[in-house]
């Protein structure tokens, strides 16, 4: 058996006499470069990298100069200009080469897809004014037009009387290697440049070349060596030994070499067997789409007892209804008639807000999580009311105040930018303007008006701005019921919280001073949340979204500390037990939105923290923060130490729930922390005595509570299980006790087959996860999706409510890429709606598509619905690796026969497909 490099087609007279000793012959040079598991086999991948290499390293030893440029006593020294054509394995090496040593590095290659790849390695990218894609078979360049190829040699031409070193890489499969560098243009370059035509060997680039030979030509030193590899001959063994063993290996069970005619590396490369001529091997044809299966047997379900059921479900209502009766009536005989109003305004808000956000398009919920973030930003108007001093705040508590205005105007500013920012993506070409300058009538109407009646002395306007405020903010949630009506909604919000924040200002009765530090407070903080989220991506808004929780929760604490310190002895029943539960939900929330942060930025792992006795020590904390809210109502004035110690155990708590869950779990915990800061926004409502904070606080509440209950839905989870405060670890299910294992072998395919395959399809089906997003792949994903519409083929993008970190991250993503917001559905709007999609393309998902959670009982995933992509007739899959999802859980959905595997990285992948895409 022979493994050689071998050239069958220019070699017939070698390999027929290999043939005739009957032997068995691998090439190395007919490995498949387009299978991506073959990468590791890839020996011309591997001489080429080091050609690359060397061709710079010798085209530095014969120049005259330095390749970076040098200011020096002795005078100025320029750079060296170095022009690379043709940016495969060798090109690119070359061109990261002489990038590293300081030379002026340009490129150019006839395939699109590979401009990118030179501008990240550090060249410039030289294009011609001519609309054609070199891209060919097996990652090589196909036969440019006539046309093409003049303007190529025009520019070439002009680049050889500019450049110091041209190198040359460009060659077809099975022909004479083309000239590029013409003998005039040689001519024309200056004295002592040097020239390395690493196509020597196939004829060369270069009209002056002699292969083989180092020469000099009209004082231009060409450089034709065959055997750059071997010129390294240390770093070429020990590359090429890697490359056939790892073949090797791959070649059949573990211990035993076997040749598996099936495996596409091994026939691809095999030449003779035993004699047998197996070159070239049968061209891959796409698979026909597998036969439909026989719908299963209904299950047929035990029958109930028709009165037991309605006896059940009237006992359910009816002692739900009677316990919230009962709490109603508990709290007006402890606290009296002073607490109604404000109670009776927090349930009907907690109504209205519910049924708003109902209504909110799942599209939309990243933009509803972003302007109820704002919104919560109304915590300033507690701080508000509370600062005094001077310019500066002079005591602890207006300190706090201060605080508490600054990072809730952070809040705001950088909330509604946001919002702007997400809604403005989902902007269709063709889209009717919104007219948003419109929205302005309202808000002269309202805060216009305000000011006017305020300084005509006309008294009691502040309720009533209040009532509209917090009308505004409920329109601003319904608002976002569709695309169409979501940037009424944004204006809102905006108006409302405007609106609430001016009243607050010119209800004051403090000095100028204050008045300018409440003015210099609340611009800065407006700037530095502006600033902030106007240049955070996509990608890290779920960061964002967490980072701006912690702000609320941090001024909820301050908030309710200070109105302590300031009432002191003064502050009755009502505000002392309200100042304790905003400061104890806003601390909750504090450290709960770090510990997120932290957790989606990077900054710690992802894995939650497993935590000894951790039931038991959970149990302590709230025990601890209960004692504390009965020794701060005993102690009266004294009792400021007790409320700093609940707010510093309920941070440790809110520390210890959020690190307790892993990143896969995190959007429920963001929408949790949502939910956390409406509620102490609500406490500092019943605080200050302001129905605004109610109305808002509750509105925020149900939403992120709502949100939370979808997410947990979606997961097939409680609340209380995914938090697991108290829920035990989940139990680990050994796999010999039953869990289902994958069968089969997952089948890799290639972008050429896979262009193949969408070219056929009437229908295709797009299925994203965040993998899309952590690539920044949405770009060219909308490129194909507009070619296969442009082609007459029905698309579809499915989301699952759980693909990205936080509700609706992914349609925010994918518009923001220009992909119509019409075509993007969610998992329930095709349940059941497979059998007839030729093509599902899955990107970056994995535990949102797996089978197992509907198949195998014992799968920790286990009922969490999933989008059911192994229905359709083929399904590809874009993934980096076979590695499992954030579930830590096999998918035996690679494994089925109507599936394929294209592994990579989803961007490059992508770009890949467009451009072969394209040119089909």
């Amino acid at each position: 058996m022979l493994i050689s490099f071998l050239y069958p087609a220019q070699n017939t007279d070698l390999v027929n006499k290999l043939k005739a000793k009957q032997m068995t012959v691998f090439g190395m040079d007919c490995m498949p470069r387009t299978l991506s598991r073959a990468q590791t086999f890839d020996a011309l991948s591997s001489m080429a990298n080091i050609a690359g290499y060397r061709a710079v390293v010798e085209s530095a030893n014969a120049f005259g100069r330095f390749f970076a440029g040098q200011f020096t006593a002795a005078g100025k020294v320029p750079p060296a200009k170095v022009l690379i054509i043709g940016a495969g394995v060798a090109g690119l090496a070359a061109i990261q080469q002489a990038k590293g040593m300081g030379a002026i590095v340009r490129a150019f290659d006839v395939r699109s897809s590979v401009k990118e790849q030179i501008l990240s390695a550090g060249a410039e990218f030289l294009e011609v004014q001519l609309e054609e894609d070199g891209e060919g078979s097996g990652g090589y360049a196909k036969t440019m037009s006539k046309e093409f190829i003049e303007a190529e040699m025009a520019l070439f031409a002009d680049q050889a009387k500019d450049v110091d070193i041209i190198i040359t890489t460009a060659l077809i499969p099975g022909k004479k290697a083309p000239i590029l560098i013409t003998k005039d243009m040689i001519e024309t370059m200056r004295p002592g440049s040097v020239v390395v035509d690493l196509a020597a060997e196939a004829g060369g680039n270069i009209e002056t070349t002699k292969p083989g030979e180092n020469y000099v030509y009209k004082g231009v030193t060409h450089i034709g060596y065959t055997d750059l590899p071997s010129r390294l001959p240390t770093q070429s063994s020990s590359l090429y030994a890697n490359n056939i063993a790892k073949y090797l290996l791959s070649m059949g069970p573990k211990g035993r070499f076997n040749i598996d005619l099936e495996d596409e590396a091994v026939r691809g490369a095999l030449v003779l067997q035993s004699g047998e001529m197996m070159w070239p091997p049968p061209k891959v044809e796409t698979p026909p789409p597998p036969a439909k299966k026989e719908a299963p047997a209904p299950v047929v379900k035990e029958e109930l007892d028709p009165n037991q059921v309605a006896f059940n479900f009237a006992l359910g209502k009816s002692v739900t209804v009677t316990s919230f009766a009962a709490i109603l009536l508990g709290l007006a005989a402890v606290a009296g008639s002073s607490l109604t109003t404000s109670v009776t305004v927090l349930i009907l808000a907690c109504l209205a807000g519910s049924q708003v956000v109902y209504g909110v398009t799942p599209a939309l919920h990243s933009p509803l999580m972003s302007v109820t973030n704002a919104i919560s930003g109304m915590t300033a108007v507690g701080g508000l009311v509370l600062m005094g001093g001077g310019t500066l705040p002079q005591t602890g508590a207006q300190s706090l105040a201060a605080l508490a205005v600054l990072v809730s105007m952070v809040n705001i500013g950088g909330g509604f930018i946001m919002t702007n920012r997400m809604l403005g993506m989902f902007r269709r070409e063709g889209d009717a303007p919104a007219y948003r300058f419109l929205y302005l009538i309202p808000a002269a109407l309202l805060l216009g008006g305000y000011v006017a009646a305020t300084a005509a002395g006309v008294a009691q306007l502040s309720g009533m701005v209040y009532l509209v405020s917090s009308v505004f903010c409920i329109l601003a949630i319904g608002g976002l019921a569709s695309q169409t009506t979501a940037q009424f909604g944004n204006a809102m919000g905006l108006i409302g919280v405007a609106g609430g924040l001016s009243a607050t200002l010119g209800s004051l009765s403090v000095p100028s001073l204050v008045y300018q530090q409440v003015g210099i407070t609340m611009a800065a903080g407006t700037a530095t949340g502006v600033a902030v989220a106007s240049k955070v991506g996509v990608t890290e808004l779920p960061q964002l979204v967490a980072a701006f929780h912690s702000l609320v929760g941090l001024a909820a604490v301050a908030t309710a500390i200070a109105s302590f310190m300031i009432e002191g002895a003064h502050a009755t029943m009502i505000h002392k037990v309200s100042a304790y539960i905003a400061a104890v939900i806003g601390a909750v929330t504090l450290t709960g939105s770090i510990v997120a942060f932290a957790k989606l930025q990077g900054l710690v792992k992802g894995k939650a923290l497993v935590l000894p006795f951790k039931r038991v020590v959970n149990a302590g904390l709230i025990v601890a923060i209960a004692y504390s809210l009965s020794a701060f109502l005993a102690a009266g004035a004294a009792g400021l130490s007790w409320l700093l110690t609940a707010s510093v155990v309920a941070g440790v708590f809110g520390f210890i729930v959020a690190a307790g869950v892993g990143a896969g779990d995190m959007p429920v915990v963001i929408t949790l922390l949502n939910s956390a800061s409406g509620w102490a926004l609500c406490a500092e409502g019943f605080v200050l005595n302001n129905n605004l904070l109610n109305i808002v606080g509750a509105l925020i509440g149900s939403s992120g509570a709502i949100l939370s209950d979808i997410m947990c839905k979606a997961m097939n989870k409680g609340i209380a299980n995914t938090v697991g405060v108290f829920t035990p670890p989940p139990k680990i299910v050994p796999k010999a006790e039953g869990s289902q294992e994958p069968q089969g072998e997952a089948v890799t395919t290639n972008v050429d087959t896979t262009v193949a395959k969408l070219v056929n399809a009437k229908t295709v089906r797009i299925v994203p996860g965040y993998g899309l997003a952590v690539s920044k792949g949405q770009y060219p994903l909308a490129e194909i999706v507009q070619t296969l519409v442009d082609s007459g083929k029905q698309v579809q993008i499915i989301v699952h409510p759980v693909a990205g970190r936080m509700p609706g991250q992914l349609n925010v993503l994918l518009a923001e890429a220009g992909i119509p917001y019409d075509i993007v559905l969610e998992m329930e709007e095709v349940e059941g709606d497979w059998d007839d999609v030729d093509v599902t393309l899955v990107i970056g998902a994995n535990d949102t598509v797996n089978c197992a959670a509907e198949d195998d009982p014992n799968c920790d995933i286990y009922g969490m619905p999933v989008i059911r992509v192994w229905d359709s007739k083929q399904v590809v899959f874009f993934k980096r690796s076979l590695a499992v999802g954030y579930a830590g859980l096999d998918n035996p959905v690679f494994y089925k026969d109507n599936t394929n595997m294209l592994l990579g990285d989803a961007k490059d992948v992508l770009n890949d497909l467009r451009d072969n895409l394209r040119a089909v």
